[in-house]
């Protein structure tokens, strides 16, 4: 997704927020309690941080040391961070950022029986979703010699590979794990009502100005969605607690010269990108790098498969899919409900 994607996405979620507090206010008379808003750009996307009360007079500096920490770690844009020196060979030392997010992912993979994996890279670059140019035609078959996430584990915080060619990508996982970490920082200054918001994924907990649980809007997932005035919002969540995260296939893809699209969701079996109608799938679950993973396991699963995983393993689960042109939506029993 590129920045001014982003962009929009933020826009909307402010957007969307003051609509929902605006029906609040009238319905119940309810004055606002005071917040604290700051927002800027960290990790290749926007950030916004809502608390309710003040923050500390060095909180955005220590915000700003976090963002800078997570990107030094994880990055696989900064040729500097330990994420890229791991891929090169240079040094199998994690740190503990990458550490946690292997392990959550690990276990995803293993629940999708490896239709979710970090090891997807070279595929990932080769299709041009990582910063390299594009390549439509790769060599599937030789790339995927160093993909399969049991051919990588974790001894401690040292990284194991099964071939020293393995690569890792944290992208469908790291955001969402900045944004736990994050809210730890909210968390031990004190505040207990607040929204951290990266990139338009989530985690919240306690109560908005309202004294509400926190509204979230999930978009309609659609080519060109770019509106800011947020008619476009398929369902409102109401979240307190949690983590949520939305990953789909309309936005992030490339087009070849005869008009082909590749979407940056590839089966790490097959080693091609994943035909589906499953638009996107929103997840809520205990933190949000989990809920990051679950959404990106969900559209490589496909429709009826990520059906009966989120049924079977009971994960708060909405799934927005095409039925004939029609757009339909699918929910656990676990999401009902969050729903507004």
């Amino acid at each position: 997704m590129n920045r001014r994607n982003y962009i929009i996405l933020a826009l909307l979620a402010l957007l969307l927020c003051g609509i929902i507090a605006v029906d609040c206010h009238r319905s119940e008379s309810i004055t606002p309690a005071p917040t604290t808003t700051l927002r800027g750009q960290a990790l290749g996307t926007f950030y916004q941080v809502t608390a309710k009360g003040s923050l500390p007079d060095n909180f955005e500096a220590r915000l700003d040391s976090l963002f800078a920490a997570a990107n030094s770690s994880m990055s696989i844009f900064d040729q500097s961070s330990l994420l890229s020196r791991i891929n090169r060979g240079e040094t199998d030392q994690a740190d503990p950022y990458i550490a946690h997010c292997i392990t959550l992912a690990q276990g995803v993979s293993a629940l999708s029986d490896g239709a979710y994996d970090i090891t997807i890279r070279p595929l990932v670059e080769a299709y041009g979703f990582a910063g390299k140019q594009p390549n439509f035609t790769p060599n599937i078959d030789s790339l995927l010699e160093f993909v399969g996430y049991e051919k990588l584990a974790l001894d401690g915080l040292r990284i194991v590979k099964a071939d020293p060619r393995v690569s890792i990508d944290l992208n469908s996982i790291a955001k969402g794990a900045t944004v736990d970490m994050v809210a730890e920082l909210v968390s031990s200054v004190g505040c207990d009502d607040y929204l951290v918001d990266i990139g338009g994924e989530i985690f919240c907990h306690g109560t908005n100005a309202h004294g509400k649980d926190w509204a979230v809007g999930i978009e309609t997932p659609f080519e060109g969605n770019f509106s800011l005035t947020g008619e476009h919002i398929t369902k409102v969540l109401r979240v307190s607690g949690v983590g949520m995260a939305t990953s789909g296939n309309y936005r992030n893809f490339r087009t070849d010269s005869l008009g082909n699209k590749f979407t940056h969701i590839i089966d790490p079996h097959t080693g091609r990108n994943t035909a589906s109608n499953l638009l996107s799938a929103t997840v809520v679950a205990e933190s949000c790098a989990l809920a990051d993973a679950y959404g990106t396991m969900f559209i490589s699963l496909g429709l009826e498969r990520a059906k009966q995983v989120a049924l079977d393993n009971h994960i708060a689960a909405l799934l927005i899919y095409d039925d004939g042109g029609k757009m339909r939506i699918f929910t656990t029993p676990e999401m009902r409900p969050y729903l507004d």
